[in-house]
């Protein structure tokens, strides 16, 4: 399995992106963390101040989100590096809501599925195994209690100097996930064939771990690549 396919989903907060990145550095494979593009049409429309427009594909425009090279690959709007500034609390509350429609989807997805299709990949995000790549050849499901997501996006945030109040990371989250789950188009669902791992407690190693346990399984192979 030369070039393989390996697809994160899961709720906000469960750790896929820091495991996929991890992840796709550990086994030497591009990575595509769906989220920020999500992030960058929000940021986009946020700064055109057109968040209420009839039209937001539109309102995008012919803009186009890319992804440089490096651990965590930098995220691009066109030209201009964004990587920092999609990572507002604000963009992400907005980045949920716009992820809910439609028309933004099927935009989103044509670039995604463009990276998907060569392969040697591992990407995240919701709906990542059951939308944007349906045929990958491992599906992770990654969750973890609300409290333990909570905690972990308060922690991050604290990192970058921010400090949110933890009620209301824990409110957000919980938010997106009735939104997530009850969304009428691609609703966050678990894939038939994705492994469910629970990720509370558990380090990232731990993870990566399982997850390549996994990968070598389905490629015939046997035993454990300890990370």
């Amino acid at each position: 399995m030369e070039k393989p396919v390996i697809a994160i989903d899961g709720p906000a907060g469960a750790g896929k992106s820091t495991v996929a990145r991890a992840l796709a550095n550990y086994l030497n494979l591009r990575y595509l963390d769906t989220g920020a593009m999500y992030r960058a049409f929000a940021l986009r429309l946020h700064r055109l101040e057109q968040l209420e427009a009839e039209d937001l594909v539109a309102a995008f425009g012919e803009a186009r989100i890319s992804f440089g090279t490096g651990t965590p690959p930098p995220v691009f709007l066109d030209v201009e590096d964004v990587s920092e500034a999609i990572r507002m609390p604000e963009i992400g509350e907005l980045a949920s809501r716009l992820s809910a429609i439609r028309e933004v989807r099927v935009l989103l997805l044509r670039q995604q599925q463009e990276i998907v299709a060569d392969g040697g990949v591992v990407l995240e995000g919701r709906d990542a195994t059951t939308v944007i790549a349906p045929n990958a050849n491992l599906k992770i499901y990654m969750t973890a209690s609300l409290e333990e997501r909570a905690r972990r996006r308060s922690r991050e945030f604290s990192a970058k100097g921010l400090e949110e109040d933890f009620r209301d990371v824990r409110s957000q989250i919980e938010q997106r996930d009735h939104r997530d789950i009850n969304r009428q188009d691609s609703p966050l669902t678990v894939a038939p064939d994705a492994e469910i791992i629970e990720t509370g407690g558990k380090s990232i190693d731990a993870v990566i771990n399982e997850i390549v346990e996994l990968l070598h399984q389905r490629a015939g192979g046997h035993g454990r690549t300890d990370v």
